[in-house]
């Protein structure tokens, strides 16, 4: 898995090197609570991200910091983009704060989720769906028998605008027996809506709500949260 991540490293300090511009990106997210892919994470917190973009190549890391002081997130995603098409590998973990386990990579030890995604825009102005399927290829992510579970979350969305708020509907599914569902169902249906709210003629606040059902669970969730 090293091995892996090492090589997506080396190809985008490659692309770096004949590069004409590198974009880096900086920013955070203060959520409600912390809903991911149909399921209820943590309550209110602070989600900072940064990323390198080149040609592309990009290396970002993505984080939630829960302000009750639950388990915190640190995922890092190397990827390629390409006329509407991507791939990435992505490294998850998450883990009580004082755990002190992040350098373990120990098959059947390691806190660690590995994912592969694939995903695809189509190329239509007018009907801008993309389709994503994600699939956890290595790491903690096993059935209750000790076999690995393949987790995969495959998942459509389709944004549009009505007036000056940005929408977006996306729904997401479980194939097969794994980490989110113990057969095939749907696990989120999603509404997302966002929108700049001005505080003074130079400055905007961005602002976000989603509306959040999983129909396996029959749960439900109404996030607020607001960009910097």
């Amino acid at each position: 898995m090293k091995k892996i991540i090492y090589i997506l490293i080396v190809i985008l300090a490659a692309g770096t090197t004949k590069a004409q511009k590198a974009e880096f990106t900086i920013g955070a997210d203060i959520v409600s609570s912390y809903v991911w892919r149909g399921a209820y994470q943590t309550s209110a917190a602070v989600q900072p991200a940064m990323g390198l973009n080149v040609s592309g190549f990009s290396l970002s890391a993505w984080g939630s910091i829960p302000v009750l002081g639950e388990a915190k997130e640190v995922d890092f995603t190397a990827a390629y983009e390409i006329t509407g098409f991507s791939v990435a590998v992505t490294n998850y973990w998450w883990s009580e704060e004082g755990a002190y386990k992040y350098f373990m990579y120990k098959d059947k030890k390691t806190e660690h989720l590995f994912e592969g995604t694939i995903d695809y825009t189509l190329p239509i102005e007018t009907f801008p769906l993309s389709i994503s399927w994600n699939t956890m290829f290595a790491g903690a992510d096993y059935l209750a028998d000790g076999n690995r579970a393949y987790s995969t979350y495959i998942s459509a969305s389709y944004p549009f605008r009505i007036r000056d708020i940005d929408l977006g509907f996306s729904v997401g599914l479980n194939p097969w027996e794994s980490s989110y569902a113990e057969d095939f169902s749907v696990i989120h249906v999603g509404l997302k809506a966002a929108k700049e709210l001005k505080i003074t003629d130079s400055y905007s606040l961005p602002i976000f709500g989603e509306i959040i059902t999983n129909p396996r669970s029959e749960d439900i969730f109404l996030v607020f949260g607001v960009s910097f």
